[in-house]
């Protein structure tokens, strides 16, 4: 199994949570979209679309899109599962994560910032107030979803995580990066934080990746 991956990308850390709760071995190929590898005809043969994670699993294509890798993983590696049993339980599920990965990631990728800069001559700080208001109004009704519903429990659905928390994960981790205050949205923060303490997610995270750049990782206490 082969990822295609880069450290800052959101989507790339939902696929990476679910290999490591799956204790899944693969082989990761980093992708610097910083440097715009993703555009390279090397990447460009593996995924036309020249977004990651693109994920290698045996023969054929690459398979694609953040969220059909997650189900592809929990429909050929069933244990644990990422999501419920129930029906209505999975359209919960399905639904907290495309809040995240179908809303407000699309809004906030790069090459819809490069876009707002370079073509629409958007500046860094509106740029910047561009991703901060989406992320923001995100995590407002994801509060608002989350807190109210009695199916939450000590994670988005119950208690055990699902393909909602992994998603939740990213956008927390991307409101980090943007330095948005969590204070607001204590079940979001509760649910986050208690994900984080697991080591599947702790691994997978932006800032402990083997490409990290050596500057953005946490230094010792």
């Amino acid at each position: 199994m082969k990822m295609f991956t880069f450290w800052r990308s959101l989507a790339s850390f939902r696929v990476r949570i679910a290999l490591n709760l799956k204790n899944l071995l693969v082989e990761y190929v980093f992708v610097d979209i910083d440097a715009n590898g993703q555009r390279q005809d090397s990447y460009r043969d593996v995924n036309p679309q020249m977004v990651l994670p693109a994920l290698i699993d045996g023969e054929g294509a690459a398979l694609f899109q953040s969220i059909a890798i997650l189900e592809y993983l929990d429909e050929t590696h069933p244990q644990p599962p990422l999501l419920p049993a129930d029906p209505r339980g999975r359209a919960r599920v399905r639904g907290i994560a495309m809040m995240i990965a179908c809303d407000a990631h699309p809004l906030l990728t790069p090459r819809v910032r490069q876009y707002l800069g370079n073509e629409l001559k958007v500046d860094d700080s509106r740029r910047l107030a561009w991703s901060r208001h989406w992320t923001s109004e995100t995590l407002k009704a994801l509060e608002a979803r989350l807190s109210s519903d009695k199916e939450t429990g000590a994670f988005c659905h119950g208690d055990a995580p699902t393909m909602a928390d992994i998603c939740l994960a990213g956008h927390v981790a991307g409101a980090a990066m943007m330095q948005l205050d969590l204070a607001p949205y204590p079940t979001v923060k509760r649910i986050v934080t208690t994900a984080m303490a697991i080591p599947a997610f702790a691994k997978a995270h932006p800032l402990a990746q083997p490409d990290t750049p050596e500057a953005m990782r946490p230094k010792p206490a």
